[in-house]
């Protein structure tokens, strides 16, 4: 076994600390734009996109000006497209995955065919289920579906193909059997890792996303009409979110390089798997049970108060100094997802009894919002990981299916960005870096000094 506590491997992580870190002032010193972020707080142009527009403020003399949010799925604004499905008493995801691939709102008799399809290809290839999700578990369900797709690879007989029909056809495939790996994923994870009954439900040919999803991921596959309606919102807010998101932007580097879909939807899973992106929705939670934990009346707007600002401070939670479920690269005034789950989250606890647990999300909204006014001026608003993981907690969805589900429905998105990159844009993606070290001399072996960096 390897020594990892001995003074030769500490070296090793000095060394890696002081040869790997750059100072601030030199990203200033050659205006480099970290995070691809102009110095107004604006994002760096670096493609176009028809899939998905983000509008969270106006620029006016090169300034932002904030304004309310606004999310376009093909310049459908997103409160009008959930509307649409809704008043209908209908689910609008596969509705929304017709839209965000191929660029129209499907006739009835297309999102018939299409939803049929879609029934077709839920299921998992013969001897998948059994040969790698159940001889090759994984404590962690992202990192799974990851290496799900990858295998998936190799039971595609044209899988390097780059034409539209293929990329469709790989796309399709991938957007219903997410779901079901995820689902057989989680009943895998908790068999042997947590000592449960293993359970697998095949997928229910006239369900709908959201149903199949609760269908397979429960031991009883019972779920209420509610509560496939919640989900499938939450599914429809999460499949898309313009270009420049960190999952979808890693979508379109990969894919300018002319790599295979498998590999290319991979690596958006392991970006969006980030506490800094989807993992969000999970970090919520267990921050919301940090707080119960260590507010003696959270009730008490003046002792949560207190609280957040030890996290904020870095002196409670993970460390961090974040308020997960608060604040967006774009959004300004408010996140419209944030907006409709919170609204639905409202009258999700009105029926389930749970009001006292909804005001504490909603007065950790309000009272972050007032620290960072009253501090620096900033605006901070809640964004859709603050209501989407409590939506989830009320539907009795474990905490480690939440970022698989926002994996699932943002698969959507990520294959309709994959298609426009490789149609429009057929160069590699590569930006510049500088190097700040000069020449260096390489030296013989035996003329090398050791230093202990200890």
């Amino acid at each position: 076994m390897s020594n990892y506590t001995g003074d030769s491997f500490k070296n090793l992580i000095v060394l890696a600390k002081n040869n790997n870190f750059i100072e601030p002032e030199y990203y200033d010193m050659y205006n480099v734009k970290k995070g691809l972020r102009n110095k107004n707080g604006t994002g760096v142009l670096v493609g176009l996109t028809k899939i998905g527009d983000v509008q969270g403020y106006d620029i006016i003399n090169d300034k932002k000006v904030p304004k309310e949010g606004a999310l376009y799925y093909r310049g459908i604004e997103i409160k009008d497209f959930v509307k649409g499905f809704q008043d209908e008493n209908r689910m609008g995801f596969e509705e929304c995955i017709f839209l965000l691939l191929f660029g129209k709102l499907p006739s009835k008799s297309e999102l018939d065919e299409f939803n049929l399809l879609l029934d077709e290809l839920r299921f998992l290839p013969e001897g998948f289920t059994e040969n790698f999700l159940l001889k090759l578990p994984s404590k962690n369900i992202m990192n799974l579906l990851q290496r799900s797709v990858l295998f998936l690879y190799s039971m595609d007989d044209n899988p390097d193909d780059l034409s539209v029909e293929n990329l469709v056809k790989q796309s399709l495939e991938l957007i219903a059997k997410i779901p079901t790996i995820m689902a057989y994923g989680y009943h895998a994870t908790e068999h042997y890792f947590n000592g449960k009954s293993l359970f697998i439900h095949p997928p229910k040919r006239g369900l709908r996303t959201s149903e199949n999803i609760l269908h397979m991921s429960r031991y009883n596959s019972k779920y209420t009409t509610t509560e496939a309606e919640v989900l499938d919102l939450c599914l429809v807010l999460h499949a898309e979110h313009g270009g420049g998101n960190n999952s979808a932007f890693a979508t379109h580097v990969v894919s300018s390089s002319g790599t295979d879909t498998y590999s290319a939807i991979s690596t958006a899973i392991g970006s969006l798997k980030g506490p800094k992106h989807g993992g969000a929705n999970s970090k919520v939670k267990l921050m919301m049970n940090n707080i119960k934990d260590n507010v003696k009346n959270y009730e008490n707007k003046t002792e949560l108060k207190n609280y957040l600002l030890k996290i904020l401070s870095k002196n409670a939670f993970d460390g961090e100094g974040l308020i997960y479920g608060m604040g967006h690269a774009i959004y300004t005034l408010s996140d419209p997802r944030a907006v409709l789950l919170k609204e639905k989250a409202y009258k999700l606890a009105k029926e389930k009894n749970n009001i006292k647990e909804f005001q504490l999300y909603n007065d950790v909204e309000s009272i972050t919002k007032e620290i960072f006014k009253n501090s620096n001026g900033k605006l901070m608003t809640a964004n859709v990981d603050l209501y989407s993981g409590f939506i989830y907690d009320m539907l009795n969805i474990p905490d480690n299916l939440y970022t698989p589900i926002f994996a699932a429905a943002r698969s959507a998105g990520w294959a309709a960005h994959r298609i426009e990159q490789i149609l429009s844009d057929k160069k590699i993606i590569r930006p510049a870096y500088k190097h700040l070290l000069g020449n260096n001399i390489y030296s013989p072996l035996n003329q090398r000094s050791f230093k202990k960096e200890l």
